[in-house]
């Protein structure tokens, strides 16, 4: 699965190269002749029969008049549809744990499945989701309304999709309907993009919005394996974990969220900020201290930050770390500190002058500003949510406050006190000389912290984390915390169909496929605390 950048290869024969495009169809074609990525398949083949059910399908889509006609959205359906797709989730699951990185056995110091590109697998996996509709979330169909709403002269920012009645509103959650749009104004005129390529089509205009998504798989897919060798880390299991991830192909691919272009152009900012030094910026006939700036390469992905800010504002939090990765901030000297938070200063200032840029060219001003609280109008499994649900159970059964939610406003609030604290003090220990770490761990405590966690947003610091040199313990939690997320959905989703049940045999299923391919021996000593593929698991074989 490792990535090969070396392009195309001379034939056997001695003949002339390859060409790239026979060459990507030999390297899916190798792919698809694995077991487990036909099992994988198989899975996400399931998953897009039980989005096209009535068991997931809103009742405003087209599809749905189709089942009516037939008299097939009654309980024996709808059951069936979240049976097949919890089936698929356990394939895709194990799937992905049986071609996780590990060394093998005819060849030491090797990785298994080193023959397959983690790319031909995505893309295999990734195809059935083509066809279907966005997969267990709506937000593809709010996108469509909002784009919608732009063409008719609307600002997404003054008001909801329902203030323009008709089958783009229709197809909207109730719940967003009348909210106004928190995302960045780029990410808001693409979706304007999309509706008028797709002729106004409500529902074609949803599916279409998978091709922003895949926009931002396609980036992930191709740089993590990159950067992660540049840095030093395993790029077999960054690619592993950060684009084979279930959560990845489920939530990026099938349910096109906008988040998967934002976390793709910060990649791509973390990938040229890192390439081979160049000279560094000319004011007029100055040329500015090399010393002091380091490879200029980092002013571009400065850039490229603020362009990811205006798609989902997280992203701005990366250009703290860019001029940190060509230049660590070595000690707290004043000539140091000048020179790290002049860079730091730059490039965030580029960063927000970017993103200001692109606000002005759009026309739709800084409306998210007072949309930001949007997010949250829906309780999730938000750590910080979940404290103050418990304490207004208790505030409630005392006869205080019982439609305030006081304590659910003040518990959320206190989170992000938190994180922000938290985050801050990352940024003058950690990010000094890690600031990869920095940045995988902020994005992490952001999201954790947030007012609303859907299991997506765990990917905008989950993606980076290999790429850390993270201990194969942080892996192995890594894994796990995705388990627990696939478990939550699975069950999440039955619940909304009256199938419980089979939610939790899913959740029981995918945990016991976990545990059960963490527990298979990978040499002497604790297996558990090595992951497979990692340094220190191979030195141990070694030793062995």
């Amino acid at each position: 699965m490792s990535d090969d950048p070396r392009g195309p290869r001379a034939t056997a024969d001695g003949g002339g190269p390859v060409t790239v495009v026979a060459e990507r169809w030999a390297s899916v074609g190798a792919a698809w002749r694995e077991p487990n990525v036909r099992r994988g398949l198989l899975g996400t083949v399931l998953i897009t029969g039980g989005a096209l059910s009535p068991a997931y399908l809103p009742r405003n889509s087209p599809w749905w008049r189709w089942f009516t006609d037939l008299d097939l959205t009654g309980t024996p359906v709808r059951l069936f549809g979240t049976l097949i797709t919890m089936a698929g989730l356990l394939l895709l699951v194990d799937a992905w744990f049986r071609l996780r990185p590990r060394p093998d056995a005819t060849e030491a110091g090797g990785h298994a499945y080193s023959h397959l590109r983690h790319w031909a697998i995505l893309a295999i996996w990734g195809t059935p989701f083509l066809f279907a509709p966005p997969i267990f979330s709506h937000d593809a169909y709010s996108y469509a309304a909002q784009g919608w709403l732009i063409h008719n002269g609307i600002n997404p920012y003054d008001a909801g999709p329902a203030v323009l009645p008709g089958a783009f509103a229709d197809q909207v959650s109730w719940v967003w309907r009348e909210t106004p749009a928190p995302y960045g104004p780029l990410s808001l005129q693409l979706q304007h993009l999309v509706v008028d390529l797709t002729g106004f089509h409500p529902y074609a205009a949803a599916v279409a919005m998978r091709t922003l998504a895949l926009i931002g798989v396609g980036l992930i897919g191709l740089l993590i394996p990159r950067i992660a060798r540049r840095r030093g880390a395993d790029p077999a299991v960054a690619a592993w974990f950060a684009t084979l991830n279930p959560v990845l192909v489920i939530d990026f691919i099938g349910g096109a969220h906008n988040d998967s272009l934002m976390l793709g152009l910060v990649v791509a900012a973390l990938w040229v900020t890192g390439l081979p030094t160049c000279p560094p910026p000319r004011i007029g006939r100055y040329r500015v201290d090399a010393h002091r700036w380091g490879s200029g390469w980092w002013l571009l992905g400065a850039v490229i930050i603020g362009v990811a800010a205006a798609i989902k504002q997280p992203a701005i939090l990366a250009a703290y770390a860019l001029p940190l990765m060509v230049r660590p901030w070595a000690d707290w000297s004043a000539r140091e500190v000048s020179i790290a938070g002049g860079r730091m200063l730059a490039s965030i200032g580029i960063a927000i002058g970017t993103f200001s840029l692109v606000t002005l060219a759009t026309g739709l001003g800084f409306g998210w500003i007072n949309a930001v609280n949007v997010p949250g109008m829906v309780m999730t499994i938000a750590p910080f949510t979940v404290i103050g649900q418990g304490i207004q159970l208790v505030v409630n059964a005392l006869g205080h406050d019982p439609t305030g939610w006081a304590a659910i406003r003040a518990s959320r609030t206190a989170g992000v006190v938190l994180a922000g604290v938290a985050i801050a003090v990352l940024a003058v220990t950690v990010a000094r000389r890690r600031p990869m770490r920095f940045l995988a761990l902020g994005y992490l405590i952001a999201a954790l912290a947030l007012p609303a966690v859907r299991s997506w947003y765990i990917l905008w610091g989950g993606v980076l984390l290999p790429l850390t040199r993270a201990r194969s313990r942080e892996i192995n939690l890594a894994v796990w915390v995705t388990v627990v997320l696939l478990c939550y959905n699975g069950i999440n989703m039955s619940w909304r169909n009256d199938t419980m049940a089979l939610g939790f045999a899913a959740a029981a299923g995918i945990w016991w496929l976990a545990h059960t391919h963490q527990r298979l021996p990978f040499g002497a000593g604790n297996p558990r605390r090595r992951l497979p593929g990692s340094a220190a698991h191979l030195k141990l074989r070694r030793r062995s």
